[in-house]
């Protein structure tokens, strides 16, 4: 397919965090852009400001009637169901359809791409690397599936010879891209309803990890069973994080690299998982030619992403953080990350379950990194693009939880349960509409302060 020839794009699901920054890329390049989405988000508010036409019920009548089978691209979310009118209805005039990894893929292919790949740390490490890029002076676009802080959008720049894009596991995504440097933050299991093994999981990894022939371009954590350049903090690899330090609440440290070590980076997010994430996207632009003052300058004064372990209240008595977080390993590195910076204090999590397959496919995992908190709210399981499941609900994993601070709670009653708490540090972890109460409890406990 020739995206040049293309006039308009219409994306079904167009306020998810990946499609979505594919609609800000083209209408950046002067595409016509329209779309479908089920419910109303601030990331489609967003885009309607942009001038991009959206709207949230799937009727046909609602499609722009300029748009003609043979000048538009139709892209499509994984979540839209068989039956949706509207995908039927491009199905049948043979509209060219595709999925937003294979956009990606057409997209990439004529750039010098960085893909970021892993089960954890793909959202950060992009992140990092397209500011680094960017700030840099490189000729980049990079498609987040986050809101970079210092932009305030999920595109990083406006480039048209190098991408960075996260080399997405799910269904098998990662697989139509074309990376030049690449790396791999994590090979955990997840997407089980998807893969059905972890075994079938690493393969996958396996076959992404063999598109880079260039195993001096492919950057690994060291227990990883591939052959690529190793990354670690405090361990003896390729690149490596040492002399760490906390200074004013950021990372100082050292990077140990093939050609000598660099001095005092600094980096403002908390959390060792964080500090693996830069120290990767740090590897790869050195790779790259990017020079280490630039990179040294630009990591400074990267902010964050929205949702992870994002800030919404920092006082002396009272911490509200939220953070992204859905799967057992990424609520370990929040909880290590908010112990590490309050040791003495009592903290409280507010957890939203995503997925009922996730549930229970990890329960125990979840179980045991949400007993970690001092006290617990969790909320009923978020569905995404499931049914329930038989004995899969909340209440089931709450019994599991080592904890004699936890409770149920839903959605209308999250602020105030939050309210009875004498908690200094407040936590809000998940990847479903849990996102959309944070601005409602920073209100709410900015007037209780």
């Amino acid at each position: 397919m020739n995206l040049n020839q293309i006039h308009n794009v219409y994306f079904i699901g167009i306020g998810g965090i990946g499609m979505s920054a594919l609609a800000r890329y083209f209408k950046n390049i002067g595409k016509q852009v329209a779309g479908y989405d089920k419910t109303p988000t601030t990331l489609t508010k967003e885009l309607i400001e942009s001038g991009i036409a959206i709207h949230f019920e799937d009727s046909i009548d609602l499609v722009p009637k300029d748009y003609f089978v043979e000048n538009t691209l139709v892209i499509i979310t994984p979540a839209v169901p068989g039956t949706h009118s509207e995908w039927n209805y491009f199905k049948e005039r043979e509209y060219h359809i595709k999925k937003r990894a294979e956009v990606l893929g057409i997209v990439t292919k004529d750039t010098f791409c960085f893909a970021v790949a892993g089960t954890h740390g793909k959202t950060t490490t992009s992140s990092i690397l397209g500011h680094i890029l960017y700030d840099s002076g490189a000729d980049v676009t990079a498609f987040i599936g986050g809101i970079v802080e210092n932009y305030n959008s999920n595109l990083v720049g406006d480039g048209k010879t190098v991408t960075v894009v996260e080399a997405d596991e799910f269904d098998r995504s990662f697989l139509h891209l074309h990376p030049n440097i690449a790396c791999i933050t994590s090979m955990d299991a997840d997407h089980l309803d998807i893969y059905g093994t972890s075994d079938a999981i690493e393969e996958s990894f396996v076959e992404f990890a063999n598109k880079v022939e260039d195993k001096s371009r492919l950057f690994i954590t060291k227990e990883l069973p591939l052959e690529g350049v190793t990354v670690a903090v405090n361990e003896d690899a390729v690149y490596s994080a040492i002399n760490v330090r906390i200074d004013n609440g950021s990372y100082i440290f050292d990077v140990k690299t093939p050609n000598g070590i660099l001095k005092d980076f600094r980096f403002g997010l908390p959390g060792k998982h964080n500090l693996m994430n830069a120290l990767m996207a740090i590897a790869m632009a050195i790779n790259f030619g990017t020079p280490t003052d630039a990179i040294a300058i630009a990591l400074a004064s990267f902010k964050g992403i929205r949702r992870r372990f994002s800030y919404q209240i920092k006082t002396d008595d009272l911490v509200y953080i939220d953070d992204y977080a859905h799967h057992p390993t990424e609520i370990n590195a929040v909880y290590q990350a908010v112990r590490e910076l309050y040791p003495d204090k009592k903290i409280l999590a507010v957890f939203q379950p995503h997925l009922f397959s996730r549930t229970k496919d990890f329960a125990d995992d979840f179980a045991k990194s949400l007993s970690q908190f001092d006290e617990l709210l969790l909320m009923d399981i978020y569905p995404a693009r499931e049914l329930p499941m038989e004995g899969i609900t909340s209440e089931w994993l709450l019994g599991k939880v080592d904890n004699k601070n936890k409770k149920l709670v839903s959605k209308e009653n999250v602020i105030g349960t939050i309210l009875e708490s004498d908690a200094q540090i407040i936590v809000t972890i998940g990847a479903g509409d849990i996102g959309e109460l944070v601005g409602s409890i920073k209100k709410v406990l900015n007037e209780n302060i």
